[in-house]
């Protein structure tokens, strides 16, 4: 179990938007169960076979911390569900696997405008951080990373960000695997070994793991401390401000 030493023992912090920043898991949640659920109810065979998109456990399973369109494959597959890719620019009415990411998209903007609230924990402690001189990233598998730290009033609190548009540009792929993250602590100018990653999903701290980060942070939001240390984690808080005490800056 690491030590507040150990939380101290780092030279910079790479933090996930949704879920650990900004309270915006839920709403990406709702939106893709209404999405998943059209497509599902639209191949229900009638007799009772239709069964919907779990916003809890198939939530965590297969889209949590994953590039859009990587969530699609892998929940619709989880059901026997195969669609051709289609392209970017597919209409969110379209039934392919870019279609139904683009619907979902559609759906978190009109539900994001007016909403974005952080949590107070975490931005107390990345307020922190940087005050004691800790460089500071956001890894976002979103493309819409930019557009919500603004609605938050927080971008000005991060030295870089990687989002799912930069990892696009990149070629970068997406958690679980760790890429972003290795991309967001070159960047940063800081070897993994001497970095902090902090998610909220076990996609995302496996991505933190694999990446041979110094301390993997996982915050017990929706996931629980059980998924979140299989995956990986090295300690599993339920709220950010857990570490003000032992984080640097105290």
């Amino acid at each position: 179990m690491p030590t507040d030493a150990d939380v101290r023992n780092v030279d910079a912090w790479l933090f996930d938007l949704d879920g650990v920043l900004t309270d915006t898991a839920r709403v990406h949640a709702a939106a893709w169960k209404t999405t998943f659920d059209e497509v599902l109810a639209r191949r229900a065979d009638g007799a009772g076979a239709f069964r919907p998109f779990d916003p809890v456990e198939d939530y965590e399973r297969y889209v949590d911390g994953k590039p859009r369109y990587d969530g699609v494959r892998d929940f619709l597959t989880s059901r026997g569900i195969t669609l051709a890719e289609g392209h970017r620019s597919d209409p969110p009415d379209r039934e392919t696997v870019h279609g139904v990411g683009n619907r979902k998209n559609v759906l978190v903007l009109e539900r994001l405008a007016g909403m974005v609230t952080v949590f107070p924990g975490s931005v107390a402690l990345v307020k922190q951080l940087r005050g004691s001189g800790h460089p500071t990233a956001v890894v976002s598998a979103s493309e819409n990373c930019a557009a919500v730290l603004a609605a938050a009033h927080i971008t000005d609190l991060f030295d870089v960000v990687v989002d799912g548009r930069v990892a696009r540009e990149q070629h970068l792929q997406g958690k679980p695997a760790p890429d972003t993250f290795l991309y967001a602590a070159s960047q940063l100018g800081v070897e993994p070994t001497r970095a902090a990653v902090v998610e909220d999903a076990p996609a995302g701290v496996s991505a933190g793991h694999a990446g041979g980060f110094a301390l993997v942070v996982g915050v017990a939001r929706r996931a629980s401390t059980e998924a979140l240390t299989r995956a990986g984690a090295d300690l599993v808080v339920g709220d950010l401000g857990e570490l003000l005490d032992a984080a640097p800056g105290a």
